[in-house]
């Protein structure tokens, strides 16, 4: 069966492909719009698709697909199940156009998407969307898996918990609106002078320069139920912290309101696991999704105080993921059986004559080296910026080494000079990536970690040796690195090491503030042209800083 996945109602639009089960494409469509989330997530803007992508997903996945041969498209909400906002507890007095727009998307889609059958669109949950990002496309557990979903809403939901046997899903618990932790993030996230539903990574990294004393009292206002969900009252952020205006200098207050909410957070998430542990028999492994998924740090509390064996979390936890899990959910009622995701590296690629070809367009001096990696880790050795351009693109908000800046992780200044390369506030970490070999011998934590979503401590012998990664509370968002699976990025770090001692590169998304992730070579070029990065690295050819001025 070949179905189109879409999400298109709140933020983050994206398409995926799945064809016999297997995921063969997902992109966002920020990667080709330029418009960072895609677009901003009111009822007005819930007609716009992810045209884009979809397109994409059908004419440039490496297999024959078109709209005709399509058997289904799944789209990541339902609006028959959509109750009036004020129901809810909502104040959205918009929210019945989000809703109308979904209702008519069938329509709007074969708009989109010349020659589709409107019949052929079948609305998923969104919550059930999310789930099956997650437990269809886990690596197999060999038993019973766990899933777990929070975000800010769907239908009239916040969060669901389930597990899936044998390919189904069994829901456990639904926590109705108005209660989300997602939304209470959310608020908070705007309360700091940040831009909600996009900027909540912000508060998260904020919360380790402050302390958590206001949890007594959320406590009281953020609690969890003996059925399996929890309820969130009404907050006076104000008399708490100030509200910051947006760019405007962040105080000590600020820090321990984000620490106190992300305290409170993270215990509330480990009282909902635990209770779904329960429910569903002892499930060894728990896959998790939704927005709220993307906190690192809860993720990496939850898998060393939780019941569970194993913890998976979708690299695309957002709202973009709902598009792979449609798809996938659609194609298990039509009777193919999902294949585990193998990587998140679904979007566009190019080939090495199309980039010697941009290069060429571009007039740009540019060589071949021997080994693109081995010069690579020479720059950064000398420590220089590299600007990383390999595969193709990366589904979800992670640059995992196809789109990446790289940098050195010993120099105590990198941190400051790549925020400022970025355009970046200064409170914010950057990440390593690691061999998976030499992880244990630097990291304590969850292991292996491919997809950028857990914390982990930096044992104190190495905090001095790679201070650039190592953030103010001793961790490190980890990627570790696989030969089998990223050979190139191996080889890099191996030669890295050999030249500096140092198993661990930085590594941090081609982009700047307020862009999406750098897609097409053309773009990664212009960010070259405008940034301080020594090299660019687009696929085997190289291009050096001083070698500019002329063409080849």
């Amino acid at each position: 069966m070949r179905v189109l996945g879409i999400n298109a109602i709140f933020h983050d639009p994206a398409a995926a492909l799945v064809v016999d089960g297997q995921v063969v494409a997902a992109a966002e469509e920020e990667r080709f719009s330029r418009r960072k989330h895609g677009k901003r997530p009111v009822p007005f803007s819930a007609w716009e698709l992810p045209e884009l992508s979809a397109a994409w997903c059908l004419s440039n996945a490496g297999v024959d697909v078109d709209v005709d041969s399509l058997d289904a498209v799944a789209y990541s909400f339902d609006p028959g199940l959509c109750r009036d906002a004020a129901d809810l507890g909502l104040a959205d007095p918009w929210d019945w156009l989000r809703v109308d727009y979904a209702r008519r998307a069938p329509q709007f889609l074969a708009a989109a998407l010349p020659g589709l059958d409107p019949e052929k669109v079948r609305f998923v949950p969104h919550h059930v969307a999310h789930a099956a990002s997650a437990g269809l496309a886990a690596p197999p557990a060999g038993d019973d898996t766990a899933v777990l979903v929070l975000d800010g809403r769907g239908e009239v939901a916040s969060h669901l918990a389930g597990v899936y046997r044998d390919g189904e899903l069994s829901p456990l618990y639904s926590q109705e609106l108005p209660h989300s932790l997602g939304l209470l993030y959310e608020d908070l996230t705007r309360h700091l002078g940040f831009l909600h539903s996009s900027d909540e990574y912000k508060v998260m990294a904020l919360a380790s320069y402050g302390r958590p004393k206001h949890l007594g009292l959320l406590r009281e206002l953020v609690r969890v139920t003996d059925s399996g969900g929890f309820q969130v009252d009404r907050i006076d952020w104000a008399s708490l912290a100030k509200a910051a205006e947006p760019g405007a200098e962040l105080t000590e207050d600020h820090a321990d309101l984000a620490a106190s909410v992300q305290a409170r957070l993270e215990e509330v998430i480990l009282d909902l696991a635990r209770w779904l542990y329960d429910a569903s028999g002892g499930a060894s492994t728990l896959a998790m999704a939704g927005g709220v998924a993307l906190n690192c740090v809860a993720n990496a509390r939850l898998a060393a105080e939780g019941p569970y064996r194993d913890i998976w979390v979708q690299p695309a936890a957002g709202d973009s993921g709902t598009a792979l899990g449609a798809a996938l959910h659609v194609a298990g009622t039509l009777g193919d059986r999902a294949t585990p995701m193998s990587g998140a590296d679904l979007g566009r690629g190019w080939s090495d004559e199309e980039l010697e070809a941009e290069l060429r367009r571009a007039a740009l001096p540019y060589y071949r080296p021997d080994s693109i990696a081995a010069e690579a880790a020479r720059v950064l050795a000398d420590n220089g910026i590299v600007a990383w351009y390999q595969g193709r693109s990366e589904y979800g908000p992670r640059a995992l080494g196809h789109r990446s800046l790289l940098a050195h992780p010993g120099d105590p200044a990198t941190t400051a000079r790549m925020n400022d390369v970025k355009g970046r506030e200064q409170f914010r970490p950057i990440a390593p990536m690691v061999s998976g070999e030499r992880f244990a011998d630097i990291f304590d934590g969850v292991f292996p970690s491919r997809y950028m979503l857990f914390v982990h401590r930096v044992k104190p012998e190495w905090r001095d040796r790679i201070p650039a990664v190592t953030h103010v509370d001793g961790t490190a968002r980890v990627q570790t690195v696989h030969t089998d699976t990223e050979p190139l990025v191996a080889e890099l770090l191996a030669e890295f090491e050999r030249l500096t001692g140092l198993p661990v590169v930085v590594n941090t998304s081609l982009n700047t503030a307020g862009r999406p992730m750098v897609d097409t070579p053309r773009e990664a070029m212009e960010l070259f042209g405008s940034a301080p990065v020594e090299l660019l690295a687009l696929g085997p050819f190289a291009v050096r800083r001083g070698a500019l001025g002329g063409g080849r």
